[in-house]
């Protein structure tokens, strides 16, 4: 392979990683958290400090953009199954509007069910990824399992908040 196709597939799988890492971010800066409505919600006393999750988000999210660039790297995102591609698109739909019910509508039961979502995709997305790279499907195993407490968490947070009407 001369110099410069390898330079070309590198200059793509860069591009890859640096727009779905900048995919993920986007409901960060279209939905911010709102602090002071967020902080006097009630919460379980085991959830993290609110500083932990950007950094985890943030963590994650590299790690995803990771995943999916070896995935672009021994088989091309185009040519993977059709169920792969849905499974992601729903999983980072799911995951963009996640911000959106919690902080713009303010909507703790649809912030539930979103996160759900972004769980179970987030688990058929391990299986999907197996195909294609191991080390791929292993790099997504930690956003699932984070998925899996946030949806908890959040499902926590909403039961302690319900307005009660009688």
């Amino acid at each position: 392979m001369d110099n410069r196709l390898e330079e070309l597939i590198i200059l793509n799988l860069l591009c890859v990683f640096i727009l779905t890492y900048l995919l993920f971010l986007i409901s960060a800066f279209l939905f911010p958290i709102d602090v002071a409505w967020y902080s006097k919600l009630k919460k379980p006393n085991w959830t993290p400090p609110s500083k932990l999750f950007g950094i985890v988000w943030g963590f994650l999210y590299f790690l995803i953009a990771l995943s999916i660039t070896i995935v672009e790297s021994k088989v091309g995102i185009i040519n993977t199954s059709s169920y792969f591609l849905l499974t992601w698109i729903i999983n980072y739909l799911a995951n963009q509007a996640f911000s959106f019910f919690q902080f713009k509508m303010k909507r703790l039961d649809l912030a539930t069910i979103d996160c759900l979502v972004v769980a179970l995709t987030g688990i058929l997305l391990c299986f999907l990824t197996i195909p294609y790279s191991l080390l791929a499907t292993l790099l997504i195993v930690p956003y699932v399992i984070w998925v899996i407490f946030a949806t908890y968490l959040s499902y926590k947070i909403y039961r302690m908040n319900i307005k009660r009407a009688f």
